[in-house]
């Protein structure tokens, strides 16, 4: 397989040996329902999994639907989740996403890319995750660790951004595979293929990686 860009049949290759490392990939933050789902992941921007679900129990029990949580005072919601990064601005978007998704649309989440991403601080990483764990809507989700994973092993440009790193990987992927996808990737780059000191020596895909080799000098 060389180590240039991958056609689709070696990015599937790839993808299958992810698969055997972390078959029951799935995602870690909690949630109970769909309103939850949104605002986690909206709080996990730039923060892990694990932080987010240290501050989220309080602010359900506290507010547990969008009509409660549009009425909250700033202060309180900040002082909630202020363990996490970017937490007064975070508190802004999440009470903001909470108006509007009481009135217009009942209290309910959206079920479009669109209409997800006019809700503040809601971009493309965020809608498509949404959409795959709350609707099981398909699409992979390009956060921190897929695109570092998604270069080092050649499935996609190196200058690629995010909106040509999903279409990369949806074009090379069969649709059905793209959440299973989604979450493999991130649990790879999270457990595995790490930002700092990837786990080279025991990498299976070692062979197939572009930078591999400058971390076991």
């Amino acid at each position: 397989m060389s180590k240039q860009l991958k056609n689709a049949e070696e990015t599937q290759a790839i993808l299958k040996v992810i698969a055997e490392m972390f078959p029951d990939a799935k995602r870690e933050l909690d949630a109970n329902n769909n309103f939850e789902l949104l605002i986690a992941v909206m709080l996990s921007a730039q923060t892990t999994d694990k932080a987010v679900n240290k501050v989220t129990p309080e602010l359900f029990k506290r507010y547990p639907d969008a009509s409660a949580l549009a009425g909250a005072p700033l202060t309180e919601v900040s002082g909630l989740i202020s363990r996490i990064g970017m937490y007064n601005t975070k508190a802004k978007n999440i009470i903001n996403t909470a108006k509007i998704l009481r009135d217009k649309y009942g209290g309910a989440v959206p079920e479009t890319v669109p209409e997800l991403m006019e809700l503040p601080g809601v971009g493309l990483k965020t809608a498509t995750v949404v959409l795959g764990d709350a609707f099981n809507i398909p699409g992979i989700a390009v956060d921190t660790h897929v695109e570092r994973v998604s270069k080092r092993l050649g499935l996609v440009r190196q200058n690629a951004n995010i909106e040509q790193i999903k279409s990369a990987l949806e074009r090379k992927t069969p649709k059905e595979d793209w959440v299973k996808t989604h979450h493999r990737l991130i649990f790879f780059g999270r457990y595995h293929c790490t930002a700092k000191r990837p786990n080279c020596a025991n990498c299976p895909l070692f062979d197939e990686c572009l930078v591999g080799e400058n971390y076991l000098r």
